[in-house]
């Protein structure tokens, strides 16, 4: 398996640094250094420049609006995004319901909402998890009974991530209560701005409302919003958490937290030394940098499979699993860098309304924000155990 790059590659990775360097805000991507919280408009300015290109979506064929690019070129693109710190495409409208409208969405639905997806009209977000169905997400229990030309729907919601943004939310909904409980779910389109929504936000470990509960109360979506066949969304959720699964591997975040963890360790002193010296920290290092390349060589394996025309699987939850232990594992040891200037936490430095007033090094604040905000990642997406599960029955066949 040939798993270098071909000059054609090598020359989209240029061009996508060119256009980094020229197009990239450097506000935008020193908040994104610092581990800042950007805004809703930074966000879409962000994604304004990349559609701009026609680069906002490259997971999409060119029928539909995206890009077309490879597996291969995807990776670049998020690699060189990554070194560079550029604010990261949200996935939700691109790559988790994009692909499961291409695929299963009516004609009228494709034509609808991903052109709104692309011009920033449209900001989706997910309804997944419930209080009582996270990882078991089959036992569901939000309710969507037909009535007329209408869904009538109930229930909650919760870690809706940035919901507070969205007007729009796709949800999987419970439309049939007997048989296995898998096949009783559909999956739904849903205006936030319908009458009965109300979003109450959760106030994070790292002090900021990135996630909220959402409560449907007698909202009525019409049924054209239902995606594909009704009691089948189950089959659609799949297949978008395949996506999603691999977009939070996330090797081009890791390898660009290495890279800084690194430049922190070489300016922090310890014993009179800089800490990256330190063997038992340096040994710590290597660890993390040996699993990382290991990592990153079975995702090149996986886009070689991709490029062949096969579709990813079981692989994607190795991806996730090793990929979120890795990013934890860098955000601790930046935390452990930056010494007890991580435990300075204002606000202000989370927001970076005034840096000034944040004492030690500037990554201080954002190294204890990133460190516990990720904790999350070894949870969302299905956590490490569901991941652990599928890896044992579908490749392991325990």
């Amino acid at each position: 398996m040939d798993m270098s790059f071909s000059p054609e590659d090598q020359q989209f990775r240029a061009e996508v640094r060119q256009f980094l360097v020229e197009r990239l805000p450097s506000r935008l991507s020193e908040k994104v250094r610092l581990q800042q919280e950007l805004t809703k408009a930074e966000i879409e300015e962000w994604h304004a420049v990349l559609n701009e290109r026609g680069w906002l979506a490259g997971n999409w064929p060119k029928e539909f609006g995206g890009a077309g690019w490879t597996a291969i070129q995807r990776h670049i693109f998020e690699e060189e995004s990554a070194t560079a710190f550029a604010p990261r495409v949200l996935p939700f409208g691109i790559a988790m319901l994009g692909p499961v409208l291409q695929k299963f969405g009516s004609k009228e639905q494709q034509e609808t909402f991903l052109p709104r997806i692309l011009n920033g009209q449209d900001w989706w977000c997910q309804g997944y998890s419930e209080p009582g169905a996270g990882s078991d997400l089959a036992s569901l229990k939000t309710s969507a009974v037909p009535d007329g030309e209408h869904y009538v729907v109930n229930g909650q919601k919760t870690w809706t991530t940035l919901g507070q943004h969205a007007n729009w939310i796709f949800c999987l909904v419970r439309t049939r209560t007997d048989g296995k409980p898998q096949e009783g779910i559909s999956f739904l389109l849903i205006d936030m701005n319908t009458p009965g929504i109300t979003v109450r936000p959760i106030m994070l470990l790292d002090g900021t409302p990135e996630v909220n509960e959402v409560f449907f109360d007698d909202v009525r979506v019409p049924v054209e919003n239902l995606v594909g066949k009704e009691n089948e969304g189950w089959t659609y959720a799949k297949y978008l958490l395949t996506h999603e699964r691999t977009n939070i591997a996330g090797v081009g975040f890791a390898t660009a937290g290495l890279s800084s963890l690194k430049r922190i360790a070489r300016g922090q002193v310890a014993n009179g030394k800089p800490l990256i010296e330190n063997p038992v920290f340096a040994a710590r290092i290597a660890e993390v940098e040996i699993e990382l390349m290991a990592m990153a060589t079975t995702n090149l394996r996986l886009l070689a499979q991709a490029a062949a025309g096969q579709v990813p699987g079981a692989e994607s939850s190795m991806l996730k699993l090793k990929g979120t232990q890795i990013r934890q594992s860098i955000n601790d040891l930046t935390r452990r860098a930056v010494g007890p200037w991580a435990l300075t936490f204002p606000s202000e430095g989370i927001e970076g309304a005034n840096e000034n007033t944040v004492p030690g090094p500037d990554e201080a604040a954002g190294a204890t924000r990133a460190y516990l905000n990720n904790r999350k990642l070894s949870i969302y997406g299905g956590s490490s155990e569901v991941q652990r599960s599928i890896i044992a029955k579908q490749i392991l066949g325990l």
